[in-house]
């Protein structure tokens, strides 16, 4: 500073290097080489497992299956209607009341098993079944998940009164001969979607032939005709899981008819259990090979930028000297 005013000057050049701070490439290199073998490893292992689905247990493994204890259940259902001491000239009848829920409601007429149908979610059933002739003493039983029974509900004594006027036409049905009544096994039916669910049926009384038709519930019915009382099979098989209404009905040479309601429960398709070990899709693990391929590139890329960078600052090093010392003017 002279005289009060500022001035600048430049400062001489002295021709060497500064040190030259870099990025650590090794550090960044190692890393990407470990990302890219971890990588590497969970590809071949998801495409090794994708090409050699689970096909079950392997030797020597072990499946096991069983059921859980549990009470059976310690409430019943109760009869609601028809009341007691009823009288009916038609049947089907329906008989209604309230139930424990996730139980399934099985109904009797002197001992005989006449229909089934879950429990709402509301604790209620409703459910239509066949009358015999004369007395009915109705009762409802209730099953849990395991098939174990509860304590039976109350005792309600209906009548089935068949009789017609004389100068009925001929198109009414027949009660003079004996009575007609569809059954089967009061166990649970369950399945699965698109495996078959059997139901047997045992035609008792009535005059053969018997024509049976079968309504599945789902919009379908089968219709068969039988020339004995002997057991035979009706099977069907749903495509979607479900409770479905399975309603039978008979028909003897004599117009008898007979009805039957059966519950069936069709449970979601098992799906067979594989390993738990989690795994990343393979497709997924596809994306992230060029973003691995990116970064190798860029480490690289500015790597060799940095070396030619040097090379050349390291050949302007070097001339210097020699120029200043030619530009040195002779003793």
């Amino acid at each position: 500073m002279y005289g009060g005013h500022l001035k600048i000057s430049s400062r001489e050049h002295t021709g060497k290097l500064k040190p030259h701070e870099h990025t650590s490439y090794l550090p960044l290199a190692i890393l990407v080489f470990t990302v890219g073998v971890l990588l590497a490893s969970f590809s071949i292992k998801s495409f090794v497992n994708a090409a050699t689905p689970y096909n079950g247990p392997e030797a020597g493994s072990v499946g096991l299956t069983g059921t859980m204890p549990a009470k059976p259940p310690q409430t019943g259902a109760t009869i609601l209607k028809p009341g007691n001491g009823q009288h009916f000239s038609a049947t089907p009848i329906t008989v209604s009341g309230t139930c424990p829920k996730d139980t399934l409601v099985e109904i009797y007429k002197n001992d005989i098993f006449a229909g089934s149908t879950p429990c709402e979610s509301n604790g209620t059933f409703s459910v239509d079944i066949d009358l015999l002739f004369g007395q009915n003493a109705l009762k409802a039983r209730v099953y849990d998940v395991l098939n174990q029974a509860g304590p039976d509900s109350n005792t309600v004594s209906v009548f089935y009164d068949a009789s017609f006027p004389v100068a009925a036409p001929t198109s009414f049905f027949d009660f003079s001969g004996a009575q007609l009544i569809l059954e089967t096994d009061s166990a649970f039916r369950g399945s699965f979607p698109g495996q078959a669910l059997n139901v047997p049926i045992t035609v008792i009384g009535g005059t053969a032939p018997f024509a049976i038709n079968v309504q599945w519930g789902d919009g379908t019915n089968d219709i068969v005709s039988r020339s004995d009382n002997n057991t035979f099979n009706m099977s069907h098989t749903y495509k979607k899981p479900g409770t479905y209404k399975i309603t039978i009905q008979g028909t003897d040479s004599k117009k008898l008819v007979a009805y039957l309601n059966v519950a069936a429960i069709i449970n979601g398709q098992p799906n067979v259990l594989a390993s738990t070990e989690t795994k990343p899709p393979l497709n997924k693990l596809f994306i992230l090979w060029p973003i691995l391929a990116v970064a190798a590139t860029l480490v690289f890329s500015f790597w060799m930028g940095e070396q030619r960078e040097k090379r050349i600052l390291n050949s302007a090093a070097k001339l210097t000297p020699a120029i200043g010392t030619a530009a040195q003017p002779a003793a």
